[in-house]
C-alpha cells in the first residue's frame, strides 16, 4: 500500500524548493524501493517553515519543515514516512499552535486538499453550498448572503448582499459575474493562495454568484504575475465543466453560468473596479466615474456583480453552513472571519484566518513571534501601500473594520506588514505619495499632480530648517486633503493615508537636515 506524501505546489513553497524537494522524494523513495503517493496540494500559509512536507499517517498528518532537497535523504534514513523522529520534525499538523488557535472557514481545504481533484473538494464538503442554492431563489440566496453579514474583502468593505441584490434587481438581458483577482496590494497573497490551493471554491463561489442574480457568464480577472494560479484555474474550469459544474445547463438545473480566465494588464490601478472593467473590456486601465455604478451598468454596460477572490471564496460556506453560522463569528459590523497575511520583519510570517475581534499585538507577538531582527516593532502598515501606518501605541486595536477608521486606518485586504525601530518613516511616506505618482492612471489633476507634488514637498521638508518646515509640513497637509477629497477612486483618495499617520505619529523623521545637525 503506497504512503502519500504531500509537497505544496504553492508559488512560495515553489520559490523556496519545493520542486526540487518534490523530485528528491520520488528519487529516494525509488531507489529505496517504497511505494509512495506524491500530492502536490497549496500551502497551509506557515510560510517560514516552507517548504512544508506532510505524510498522511493513521492519526492524521505529520510536517516536515522547513525541507531542503539536501534534507531527503536525511529523512529517510530516519523513516519519516513511519513516524520516525527527525530535526525538521514538527508533529501532527493540526497540532502545530500557529494552525491549531485559527478558525479557517474560506481556507478549511487550502493546504489539504489536492487543488486538481474535483473528488477530493467534494470528498471535504465542495459543492453543498451551490447544491444548497439549487435548491433556493435568486432573492433567497442573495438574502442569506445578506444576512451573514459578509462584506467585501478587497479593500471597500462594502456588504455583498448589497452589491447582490443590486444587480439582481437590474433589468437586463446579459448579466455578469466578475472577480477581482488582481492581487496587488504590498504583503498580501490570500487570492493567490486560494487559486492555487482550492480553485474549486473560487468557481463554486462565482457560480452561486450568477445563479442569484442572473448572471450567465464570469470573469477571472487574475494578476498577469500569477501564472501557477493561471493554470490551477483553468484547469480546474475545464474539470467543472465536463462535469456538469459549469456550462448551459448546472447541475441539471436547467441554467447556465460559463467563466473564463483573463489576464490582467499589470498595472497596479487596475485593481480598481472600474479600472479593472475597462481593462476587461480592453481598453486603457482608467478609473470611471461613478454614478453609475457597477452592479447597474459594469462590464459591456451590463448589470455587474464585482467581489474579490476571498469574498467570493466565503460565499460556498455560508450557504452551505447557514447565514447565521457565518454571522456568529465577529464583532459588531465585522462578521466572519478575515484571513490576516502577515509580512515584513516577522519571525513567523504567514496566512492567519480568524474572526474578527483579535487585536493587531495578539496577531504580532502570539502569531508573528515579533520581528525577525529582534529590535523592536515601531510601525505597522496594514491595507496595503496606501493602508495608514499604525504606532505601537495603538497595537491593541480590535481587527475590525470601524475600530480601524476611528484611528485614521483600514484593514483593506488584510495585509500585515511589520517595520522594526530602524525605519525611517519619512522615507516610508515618500514612497507612499512616488508609489502613487508612478500607479496613477493619469484621469484625475488631484492624483496625478497632487502625488507627484507630494513627493518634491516631503523632500523640501527632509532638507529644508526649521522654519522651512513648518510651511512645508502644512502645505504637504493641505495637499493630502485635497487628495483625499478631490480624486476619483482610492488611488489618489488613500494615498495621504500612510503620510498623514507618518507625520501624526513619527514627526521627528520629518525633520530637516539642517534642523538635525542644530540639534
Amino acid at each position: 500500500m503506497s504512503i502519500t506524501v504531500y509537497v505544496p505546489r504553492d508559488a512560495g513553497a515553489l520559490s523556496l524548493g519545493a520542486e526540487a524537494v518534490a523530485k528528491a522524494i520520488t528519487t529516494e523513495a525509488k531507489r529505496r524501493d517504497i511505494d509512495i503517493r506524491i500530492v502536490r496540494n497549496g500551502s497551509r500559509g506557515l510560510y517560514w517553515l516552507e517548504p512544508m512536507v506532510e505524510v498522511e499517517m493513521s492519526h492524521g498528518r505529520a510536517a516536515f519543515g522547513p525541507v531542503q532537497a539536501d534534507d531527503v535523504a536525511g529523512l529517510f534514513e530516519a523513516n519519516f514516512l513511519h513516524n520516525g523522529m527527525h530535526a525538521l520534525s514538527l508533529g501532527r499538523t493540526e497540532d502545530i499552535p500557529y494552525l491549531k488557535s485559527q478558525q479557517r472557514l474560506t481556507f478549511t481545504r487550502v493546504g489539504i486538499v489536492d487543488p486538481r481533484s474535483l473528488d477530493d473538494y467534494r470528498t471535504h464538503g465542495g459543492y453543498r453550498g451551490l447544491q444548497a442554492a439549487l435548491g433556493m431563489t435568486g432573492p433567497e440566496v442573495v438574502q442569506a448572503v445578506t444576512d451573514s453579514g459578509l462584506r467585501g474583502r478587497g479593500g471597500a468593505a462594502f456588504p455583498a448582499g448589497i452589491k447582490w441584490k443590486t444587480c439582481m434587481d437590474a433589468q437586463a438581458g446579459q448579466k455578469y459575474i466578475v472577480c477581482n483577482a488582481d492581487e496587488g496590494d504590498s504583503g498580501t497573497y490570500a487570492d493567490r493562495m486560494i487559486m492555487e490551493g482550492d480553485p474549486f471554491v473560487l468557481i463554486e463561489g462565482m457560480t452561486i454568484a450568477g445563479l442569484a442574480v442572473g448572471a450567465t457568464h464570469g470573469y477571472i480577472y487574475l494578476r498577469v504575475e500569477y501564472p501557477h494560479a493561471q493554470r490551477a484555474l483553468e484547469s480546474a474550469i475545464q474539470t467543472a465543466g465536463t462535469e456538469g459544474y459549469l456550462g448551459d445547463n448546472v447541475r441539471g438545473s436547467g441554467k447556465a453560468f460559463h467563466l473564463e480566465v483573463r489576464m490582467a494588464a499589470g498595472a497596479y490601478i487596475c485593481g480598481e473596479e472600474t479600472s479593472l472593467l475597462e481593462s476587461l473590456e480592453g481598453k486603457r486601465g482608467q478609473v470611471r466615474f461613478k454614478p453609475p455604478l457597477p452592479a447597474i451598468e459594469g462590464l459591456f454596460g451590463k448589470p455587474t456583480v464585482i467581489n474579490n477572490v476571498v469574498t467570493l471564496a466565503t460565499v460556498p460556506t455560508i450557504l452551505d453552513k447557514g447565514a447565521a453560522f457565518y454571522r456568529d463569528y465577529g464583532m459588531g459590523r465585522s462578521r466572519g472571519t478575515l484571513p490576516m497575511q502577515l509580512a515584513g520583519n516577522l519571525k513567523r510570517t504567514g496566512l492567519v484566518e480568524r474572526a474578527f475581534g483579535l487585536t493587531l499585538r495578539e496577531l504580532i507577538e502570539e502569531y508573528g513571534g515579533g520581528t525577525a531582527s529582534g529590535r523592536a516593532v515601531r510601525a505597522v502598515q496594514v491595507g496595503g501601500p496606501l493602508g495608514a501606518y499604525i504606532p505601537i501605541s495603538q497595537l491593541d486595536t480590535p481587527i475590525d473594520y470601524e475600530a480601524f477608521i476611528a484611528i485614521g486606518g483600514m484593514l483593506g485586504h488584510g495585509g500585515i506588514v511589520v517595520f522594526d525601530d530602524s525605519v525611517d518613516m519619512a522615507a516610508q511616506a515618500r514612497y507612499a505619495m512616488e508609489f502613487c505618482a508612478i500607479e496613477s492612471c493619469g484621469k484625475c489633476t488631484p492624483c496625478r499632480i497632487g502625488s507627484t507634488r507630494g513627493v518634491e514637498v516631503i523632500d523640501r521638508l527632509k532638507a529644508g530648517n526649521a522654519a522651512e518646515r513648518d510651511r512645508n509640513e502644512v502645505l504637504l497637509r493641505d495637499l493630502c486633503q485635497t487628495m483625499l477629497g478631490g480624486s476619483l477612486c482610492a488611488l489618489g483618495g488613500m494615498a495621504p493615508f500612510p503620510v498623514l499617520s507618518a507625520l501624526d505619529h513619527f514627526p521627528e523623521d520629518f525633520a530637516g537636515a539642517a534642523e538635525a545637525a542644530t540639534s
